[in-house]
């Protein structure tokens, strides 16, 4: 048999198993469809692409969502990598299907300016998706899930890349969903990329003690068995050690090796009923030592992605600390596969979508005031959302509502409705009266005071709430009520931030560049610009920065022209021989032909040449030459302590020349870069994620930790010239806990 057809059998079997009345036909007609549509294209792996639909249709199959998801599933590429469209596929199979793949389809037909602003329009486009049916992103996540497991295909960079993008996108997405099996997976899958050498040294060290793992599981799973078998209590009990990523977390977190972690297992007991829960909880903690703060009832009150467990941490006679999660069946499914298991829990849903119910009003929040913010703005708003720790707070009707760490009652105000907050004149918690910036903490009672004649929120209350949901709304309301205001305030702002900046509004309201500022900011006029300021949807200095790099855009442009008419006026160039060691005289104004290192020698361009590996220089650096004995002229930048005339050899004076950057230069300069910075969780990942949105290569990127609480990471990087490093540096520099970003220096 066919393999292709052979895996489409086995994929038909598994839809077969849990949906045992299923007309098979239509799932083989979308298979030869997909087939037929993808016929002569191949993966990376040098596989039919077919493979591709299948496997993520299989995925999707292993959640038992509906016939609708996997035939979308073999279809989820058609439109974008095909001459198919959502038209064709909408009249051949379903109308709903269509919508499923369009949702799945990034927006590769469209043009933009840069990486991030592609990265928030289809994160966008995806999430608006969702919002009307949930099925587009278990769709996506099942898709993300298959192309890391085959993305030892992909090249370095992209495999970077596409990790980076699902740790810090898709997995809080599955996490959000309480996909907890598959975001474990996703998250493990990304660490063997962003950081081979820790991941394969802790994948290493398990492999080596795997069989006492296997022992220590094997012994407290049967005692809890035979305790709970004597209770009475019928049971299922598991016991595993925490995935790779759990523990790099740890070991990172706690600056701590393998062997100094202990809270490496976790197990799980599967009951009946919520009675029976708490009964073995009660077992559990007569028979082992429970450690005060780690007990959580998530059943009492559950997880916003509908997880449920009793948690609680407990020391074993061997003195070795483990986890227990004690859980319903429904519960366990819940928690496994989250709102995919919700989904066989419902009932009706064949006139309902999922996505609809109350569960999911977040992702329609994340969305909500997000029209106005620009690309970088949307995703690190996006990320925070996603990741932010959650505190717990009542109202004073006893609703449950979850606010990010740190929350204020401005983020709970605005988390009921906008006009909530926008009427708001003060807050109780716990029945006394707080101010704005109260931190709320889990289980707190919070009332909010309005008044009609409230005259809205204030501007400081931007700085004072955490959740992206108050902040966009307030925003919200500026931007309409207080245009005016908007526009004098922003204006005010920009100046003040183009004096800062050593530039002038003339500067950048001439006919030849206004157009080129205005398309850079994304906006029609000047006053837009003022009045996104002065609501908060942008802020001065980012603009500015921006501006600056697109004059220094149109600036190289303008250069690059210039540098081609004169080559084309050239005159013939006369060079006498050698006048001594190394040196040159040059008659008349000199421009070399070419350069094969973009350094030229005093006139001369076709010198050995190579950077000082001390200090770096990139173009735009002063720099100055050294004739080394044997390797040609050493290039260094100007501040380079081995440089400095003070460490200049007296005998060595006549080989000190000067050098000079030209047009025609490398592709790319290798520097270095030393970043200081308070330690923290993701601190690297943070950084990496900063140097990706740069586009710039990343030769090497090493960090430590250092013992007074702050890391130091060194960074090799290769960049077109020093506006480009600039850039990077700048980059850094906004990363938070980051104190000093320096440039290599000679030693």
């Amino acid at each position: 048999m066919d393999p292709i057809l052979e895996r489409y059998h086995d994929l038909e079997k598994k839809v077969v198993a849990y949906m045992p009345n299923l007309d098979t036909q239509r799932l083989f007609d979308a298979f030869t469809y997909a087939d037929s549509a993808h016929h002569g294209q191949l993966r990376k792996s040098g596989e039919p692409y077919i493979i591709h639909p299948i496997a993520v249709a299989e995925i999707v199959a292993d959640l038992e969502l509906d016939i609708d998801s996997v035939v979308a599933a073999l279809l989820h590429d058609c439109i974008e990598d095909t001459a198919s469209t959502h038209e064709e596929i909408a009249k051949r199979f379903d109308p709903t299907v269509a919508e499923l793949v369009e949702g799945v389809t990034k927006l590769t037909k469209m043009q933009f300016v840069t990486k991030e602003e592609e990265q928030m329009e289809n994160l966008r486009k995806m999430l608006m998706a969702m919002s009307r049916d949930i099925r587009v992103i278990l769709i996506k996540v099942c898709d993300r899930l298959h192309n890391m497991r085959t993305m030892e295909y992909q090249s370095p960079r992209k495999q970077r890349e596409k990790s980076l993008e699902t740790m810090e996108i898709y997995a809080p997405i599955a996490h959000r969903l309480g996909m907890q099996k598959v975001k474990w997976e996703l998250e493990d899958l990304s660490l063997r990329y962003l950081d081979p050498v820790g991941y394969k040294e802790i994948e290493e060290e398990l492999i080596a003690r795997s069989a006492a793992h296997e022992e220590f599981l094997a012994g407290i799973q049967q005692q809890i068995a035979q305790r709970l078998d004597q209770e009475g209590i019928r049971c299922t009990i598991s016991g595993r050690v925490k995935h790779i990523y759990s523990i790099y977390r740890k070991m990172f977190a706690q600056n701590k090796t393998l062997d100094e972690i202990f809270d490496l297992y976790a197990f799980r007991v599967i009951v009946g009923d919520i009675p029976e829960c708490y009964n073995v909880l009660g077992c559990i903690h007569d028979m082992f030592k429970p450690v005060l703060g780690r007990f959580k009832d998530y059943i009492g009150t559950p997880k916003p992605n509908m997880y449920q467990s009793l948690h609680t941490t407990v020391i074993g006679r061997a003195g070795i600390p483990f986890e227990v999660q004690i859980r319903t069946w429904e519960m366990h499914q819940i928690a496994e596969y989250g709102v995919a298991a919700h989904w066989k829990y419902k009932q009706g849903m064949a006139n309902k979508k999922l996505g609809t119910e109350h569960e999911f009003e977040w992702v329609r929040k994340l969305l909500e005031g997000q029209q106005d913010t620009d690309a970088e703005e949307f995703v690190s708003t996006l990320k925070v959302d996603l990741f932010a720790d959650e505190v717990f707070v009542f109202t004073p009707n006893g609703d449950v509502k979850s606010l990010p760490q740190g929350a204020t009652p401005i983020d709970f105000a605005y988390n009921i409705h906008s006009a909530v907050g926008n009427s708001m004149v003060g807050a109780r918690v716990n029945g006394r009266m707080v101010p704005y910036d109260h931190t709320l903490s889990n289980g707190d009672i919070v009332e909010v005071l309005t008044s009609k004649s409230a005259k809205g929120p204030s501007r400081d209350w931007l700085k004072l709430c955490k959740s992206n949901e108050a902040r966009n709304k307030i925003r919200q309301w500026f931007k309409k009520e207080r245009r005016e205001e908007n526009i004098a305030t922003g204006r005010a702002a920009f100046e003040a931030e183009l004096k800062h900046a050593k530039m002038t509004l003339a500067s950048i309201t001439g006919e030849e560049v206004l157009p080129h500022i205005l398309h850079k900011l994304r906006c029609g006029t000047l006053d837009e610009l003022y009045a996104a300021i002065g609501y908060g949807g942008t802020t001065a200095s980012k603009s500015v920065a921006r501006i600056r790099d697109e004059l220094q855009r149109l600036g190289r442009l303008q250069a690059e022209k210039a540098a081609a008419a004169a080559r084309t006026l050239e005159e013939s160039v006369i060079m006498p021989g050698s006048a001594g060691a190394g040196s040159a005289e040059v008659h008349g104004p000199v421009k070399p032909r070419h350069s094969d290192s973009g350094i030229v020698v005093e006139g001369l361009g076709n010198c050995l040449v190579k950077f000082a590996k001390c200090c770096t220089p990139v173009p735009g650096d002063p720099v100055i030459g050294f004739i080394t004995r044997g390797y040609g002229v050493s290039v260094h930048r100007a501040d380079c302590p081995n440089a400095a005339p003070d460490r200049r050899k007296p005998e060595e004076a006549d080989r000190w020349i000067k050098v000079s950057w030209v047009e025609s230069k490398l592709p790319n300069y290798r520097t270095s870069l030393e970043v200081s910075a308070k330690d923290r969780d993701d601190l690297t990942l943070d950084v990496a994620m900063a140097l990706s949105t740069a586009k710039v290569k990343v030769s090497a990127l090493s960090a430590r930790s250092m013992p007074d609480g702050h890391a130091a990471i060194n960074i090799v990087v290769e960049v077109k010239d020093k506006a480009e490093l600039e850039g990077v540096i700048h980059r850094l520099n906004n990363i938070q806990g980051v104190y000093l970003v320096a440039r290599a220096a000679g030693k």
